[in-house]
């Protein structure tokens, strides 16, 4: 099997894929725009040959690397980036050559349209925030008069809650057409809910070999107003969650991939959408949960991912056992703006081998997940409430602190993607 990665080399726990294919005996051929010496040395053990391009963002430089190991090496049986970022060009790139392993330039769209989501979860049986092309003031007017304020504006084609605002009333509503940008925006109706994720791996023929949740604060208040993030991953997927999970896999025809599946949890009743705790569809991404949530899902499951989803790629089965010792995984990211009680000597002193992730972001990764990370495996729900209430202690003369104890207690988080 010849395996084309895109971007191994970022995220840094990237190679682990690359990593699990050539185990299976793939024969794995990175593109990307770090040179080679730049590479991490597990990274340069699992290719069979990597292309430096100027830049991912050139189009044509990738189509050639594609090319190159074309020629060298004959058909090319996968491409993957596993980022939500290049999925349109790895899309393109199976068109062009005629790679049919994953969705092709026509089928992305369903993937990575806001609007064109819909449909599915309709089929699939799962109620959804009512939306609207953003096109004119007049227009959005109309549809603030059916739902009422507040309202999230969104680009139809976004990645993460990147150019996402809540418009709180007509002064609000008035600013964002004064400085909408040119692409295609939508606007939904606002919930209250907290996100979470439906994760799973998945075959070719639909079936679900693994699955995973996630719970987290709305993306969208991290980014805007630069506050911490903590999400986790509980021990097991709600059921609610997995029925609803499984049908918007069946609907979407998702399969031989790694999905990302985002699903409010209603904190409040809503009408024509459920009752407190029932789940309502908000997107679906054909590609992994970003950042560290591969890792995460790792620690919670006590499992290996990357090995998971190189079996299905390789094998189209699970060959992993689940594993019993299933627990809470959490990650919390401080902010370089507050000053913290407890230094990060006093964390992994208190914690210990609880750690299992200590870094500096990278800056590009820091607007929307924090400066300095922090990800612990702990038994119980009441341990992880206790580690999230120690690592965001503040001192009383933070510049800007914010009671993060409260606000990470309260039900009441907001609509973000």
């Amino acid at each position: 099997m010849n395996f084309i990665f895109i971007s191994p080399q970022f995220p840094r726990t990237y190679w682990n894929w690359c990593d699990r294919l050539k185990k299976n005996g793939a024969n794995v051929l990175g593109i990307g725009d770090t040179p080679y010496d730049d590479l991490a040395p597990e990274l340069k053990q699992c290719l069979t040959e990597y292309y430096k391009v100027g830049t991912l963002e050139d189009y044509d430089q990738v189509f050639r690397a594609v090319a190159f190991f074309s020629f060298k090496y004959g058909k090319i049986h996968w491409l993957e980036s596993n980022n939500e970022y290049w999925l349109e060009h790895d899309s393109m790139l199976r068109t062009d050559f005629n790679i049919l392993s994953g969705p092709d330039i026509d089928e992305i769209q369903a993937y990575r349209s806001k609007a064109a989501m819909k449909p599915y979860y309709k089929k699939a049986g799962v109620p959804t925030c009512r939306q609207a092309p953003v096109t004119t003031q007049e227009e959005a007017e109309k549809f603030i008069k059916k739902v009422g304020y507040p309202v999230i504006v969104k680009p139809e084609y976004g990645v993460g809650a990147a150019a996402t605002w809540r418009l709180e009333n007509e002064e609000d509503l008035a600013a964002f057409f004064a400085e909408k940008p040119e692409d295609a925006y939508v606007m939904e109706e606002y919930v209250y809910g907290w996100i979470c994720s439906y994760d799973a791996i998945v075959d070719s023929q639909s079936n679900v070999l693994f699955e995973s949740m996630s719970i987290s604060p709305p993306i969208m208040d991290i980014v805007n107003e630069q506050t911490e993030l903590v999400f986790y991953v509980p021990p097991s997927v709600e059921t609610q969650l997995q029925e609803r999970g499984r049908a918007t896999v069946k609907s979407f025809g998702v399969k031989s991939r790694f999905v990302h599946m985002e699903f409010f949890k209603l904190t409040k009743a809503k009408k024509g959408l459920g009752k407190v705790g029932d789940f309502v569809g908000l997107e679906v991404n054909m590609r992994p949960g970003g950042g560290y949530m591969p890792d995460m899902m790792d620690f919670a499951h006590s499992t290996d991912v990357y090995q998971l989803w190189a079996d299905m790629i390789c094998f189209d089965e699970r060959r992993l056992p689940e594993n019993p010792e299933q627990q809470y995984c959490v990650f919390f990211g401080q902010r370089d703006r507050f000053r913290y009680v407890h230094s990060k000597e006093d964390i992994l002193a208190k914690y210990g081998s609880g750690i299992k992730m200590c870094e500096r972001m990278p800056d590009i990764l820091s607007s929307a997940m924090g400066n300095q990370m922090y990800t612990a495996l702990l038994p119980t729900k009441e341990d992880m409430d206790e580690f999230v209430r120690y690592v965001g202690e503040k001192a009383e003369n933070s510049k800007d602190a914010i009671d993060y104890e409260d606000a990470y207690e309260q039900e009441e988080c907001h609509q973000a993607d």
